[in-house]
């Protein structure tokens, strides 16, 4: 789920779809460039030279910089509606860059790179189950507990990074708060919750954080409890999603990345592997009472 410090947690991206015309023709630099950006790039790029045409020979025609083509082709900035239109006429008129201009998004800050397509599914997921043995998931991170990992991460970030990634950790959160009728699901490590972050302050407002989004009826919290033997998701964390169309996904994150499962027999072992999990844990009543416990011992 998250890698220390960089889970795809959260970051609100913009919304999809074109900008209005900027009045110099020119555009800033995309700070955080998205792979939609980066794909209609290299179709801006193919359709160029299929054609025959240089940078500077299409800037021309689309009334743009070839310096401004050279950036929408490597994905750095956000083309807006006249590069599209005059792109589009330029290049043959395929209907090719209209339509992948409906589905371009901005990159998301604070969100790592190689979970930013989970991310997107998990936003229209209609149930979600998460098993994490390293630390607490970051759905259910106080913001303390979010600014110490953002802070023990190497290499460091600035300060103004810190800011932008913690800012996105904790909206990612209102997922949850605003689909109350989606069931989410996590399975944690007892020594996940007993790990010292801070003082006993801070420990305190981690576990009333836990137990606080923790309380609806369509989030489930269980503790694997120390004592529990030997289990079938040793192999380390996991997250798996329902779609729309009732296809399950699996993620899994390990040093620097992060892989989408989508082969239906993986995910048949997976979900398999969590569910029998989820006999093993403490049920739920149980696992409230267990962080009460740890909260009354600080």
């Amino acid at each position: 789920m998250d890698v220390v410090g960089v889970e795809g947690e959260a970051a609100a991206g913009s919304a999809g779809g074109v900008r209005a015309v900027p009045a110099a023709g020119e555009w800033e630099r995309e700070p955080h460039p998205s792979d939609s950006l980066r794909t209609f790039g290299a179709v801006v790029q193919a359709l160029r030279e299929h054609a025959g045409l240089s940078r500077a020979d299409l800037g021309a025609r689309v009334q743009y910089s070839k310096h401004t083509v050279e950036s929408v082709e490597l994905g750095r900035r956000m083309p807006d509606e006249a590069f599209v239109e005059r792109a589009e006429e330029a290049l043959g008129n395929t209907g090719a860059l209209r339509k992948a201009a409906r589905h371009l998004t901005r990159g998301e800050a604070g969100l790592a790179a190689w979970f930013r397509r989970w991310a997107r599914l998990e936003r229209e997921a209609v149930s979600l189950c998460t098993y994490e043995c390293r630390l607490v998931p970051g759905l259910l991170q106080s913001e303390g507990y979010a600014r110490a990992v953002f802070e023990g991460t190497i290499p460091l970030r600035t300060d103004e990074e810190l800011e932008v990634q913690l800012a996105a950790r904790m909206a990612r959160q209102v997922m949850m708060r605003e689909r109350p009728t989606v069931p989410f699901s996590f399975i944690v490590e007892e020594h996940v919750f007993r790990r010292q972050f801070g003082d006993a302050e801070a420990m305190r407002g981690l576990l009333d954080h836990v137990l606080e989004l923790t309380a609806p009826r369509n989030v489930t919290l269980q503790v694997v409890p120390v004592e529990a033997r030997l289990h079938a998701c040793l192999d380390g964390p996991l997250q798996i999603l329902e779609t729309s169309e009732g296809r399950r996904l699996g993620y899994s994150e390990g040093q620097q990345n992060g892989r989408l499962i989508s082969d239906p027999k993986e995910m048949i072992l997976l979900c398999q592997r969590y569910d029998t999990l989820r006999s093993q844990a403490l049920n739920p009543t149980e696992s409230r009472d267990l962080l009460e416990q740890l909260r009354g011992e600080l």
